[in-house]
C-alpha cells in the first residue's frame, strides 16, 4: 500500500502512524518481520520517524478477494486508491452467499473496479438500495471496520412508511435476535444483540411519511424489525409489513465518515428527488 504521510502524524514512528489507524497487532508483526517497507524510496524499519509527505509502500500481504467477476459494471459514486462508495440497486445482494455466484453488487465491483482485493464494510439487504463502501486493501478495511465498531462512520438511511402522521424525533433501543419461529426473519427480543436506531427527523405527504434514520448499530434488518416492531413497517417490506410487492422503501441515502489515510470528510450521498 502506497501513500503519504498526512501531517498531522508528522515526527510519528511509521508503526505509532498506523497503531493511531488501528491496523491490527498480526499486521503490525506481519510488517515489523518485513525488509520490503520503503520510506522515500529507502528501505526502512517500522520504527523509523516519518515527516508530513513522506512517501511509503508497505509490503503487500497477499490477501485477495475471491469474488468471480460478473462482466457487469456498477455505478461508483466515489473512489480513491484505498475505498470506494458503490451504488446497489434493490434487488441485488451485496455479496455472494456461495462462491459460484456471480450476480451481486461484489462481482460487479470486482469487475468494474479490476481490484484484486475489494470487500464491502457493511452490509444492505438484498432489496434495500443506496450506497455501500468497501475497502480497496486489507490494511484499509481493518482501519474501516475499527471505524464502523466505534460509529464513526455515520449513515443515514431514508424509510417510508404509511401513514400522515408525521413522527417525532426519537430512539428506538431494542435488542435484535433471529426469530426462531420464521426462517429468514429477526424479531425484538431481550434475548438479542443490541440494537439501536435514530430516527432524526420525518416529513409527511400525501402518500406516505419520510423519515430519516441514523444508525448507531448495524444487525440484520434492524430498521425494519424496529420500525415493524414501533408499528410502522417499511411500504414494500414482504417480511415484516403485509407488502404483496417486492417494492421496500428503505434507502441507503448518505454515508460519512473522516478517511483514514487521506484525512479528509468522505460524504456521499444519493439524490433525494430520485429515490
Amino acid at each position: 500500500m502506497k501513500f503519504n504521510i498526512n501531517p498531522k502524524f508528522d515526527g510519528m514512528t511509521l508503526e505509532a502512524v498506523l497503531q493511531t489507524l488501528h491496523v491490527p497487532k498480526k499486521e503490525l508483526h506481519f510488517l515489523r518481520m518485513s525488509k520490503d517497507i520503503t520510506v522515500n524510496g529507502e528501505i526502512a524499519p517500522l520504527n523509523k520517524a516519518v515527516a508530513a509527505d513522506d512517501l511509503v509502500i508497505l509490503p503487500d500481504t497477499g490477501a485477495r478477494s475471491q469474488y468471480k467477476p460478473s462482466y457487469r459494471n456498477c455505478d461508483v459514486m466515489y473512489e480513491d486508491r484505498y475505498l470506494a462508495v458503490l451504488f446497489k440497486p434493490r434487488g441485488v445482494k451485496t455479496h455472494p452467499n456461495q462462491m459460484n455466484e456471480t450476480n451481486t453488487l461484489m462481482n460487479h465491483a470486482i469487475y468494474t473496479l479490476e481490484a484484486d482485493y475489494l470487500e464491502p464494510i457493511h452490509r444492505l439487504d438484498q432489496e434495500t438500495k443506496g450506497v455501500l463502501l468497501v475497502a480497496k486493501n486489507p490494511l484499509v478495511k481493518k482501519m474501516l471496520d475499527h471505524m464502523l465498531s466505534e460509529r464513526d462512520i455515520k449513515r443515514t438511511y431514508i424509510a417510508r412508511i404509511d401513514t400522515k402522521k408525521r413522527l417525532e424525533p426519537q430512539t428506538i433501543n431494542a435488542p435484535i435476535a433471529k426469530d426462531p419461529r420464521e426462517r429468514n426473519k429477526y424479531h425484538v427480543t431481550t434475548k438479542g444483540k443490541e440494537a439501536i436506531t435514530h430516527i432524526i427527523g420525518s416529513k409527511v405527504n400525501t402518500e406516505y411519511c419520510e423519515l430519516e434514520i441514523e444508525l448507531e448499530t448495524g444487525r440484520t434488518h434492524q430498521i425494519r424489525v424496529h420500525l415493524a416492531h414501533a408499528g410502522f413497517p417499511v411500504i414494500g417490506d414482504p417480511l415484516y409489513g403485509n407488502s404483496t410487492l417486492r417494492d421496500l422503501q428503505l434507502f441507503s441515502y448518505k454515508i460519512e465518515f473522516i478517511h483514514p489515510i487521506l484525512q479528509k470528510t468522505v460524504s456521499v450521498q444519493l439524490d433525494k428527488d430520485a429515490l
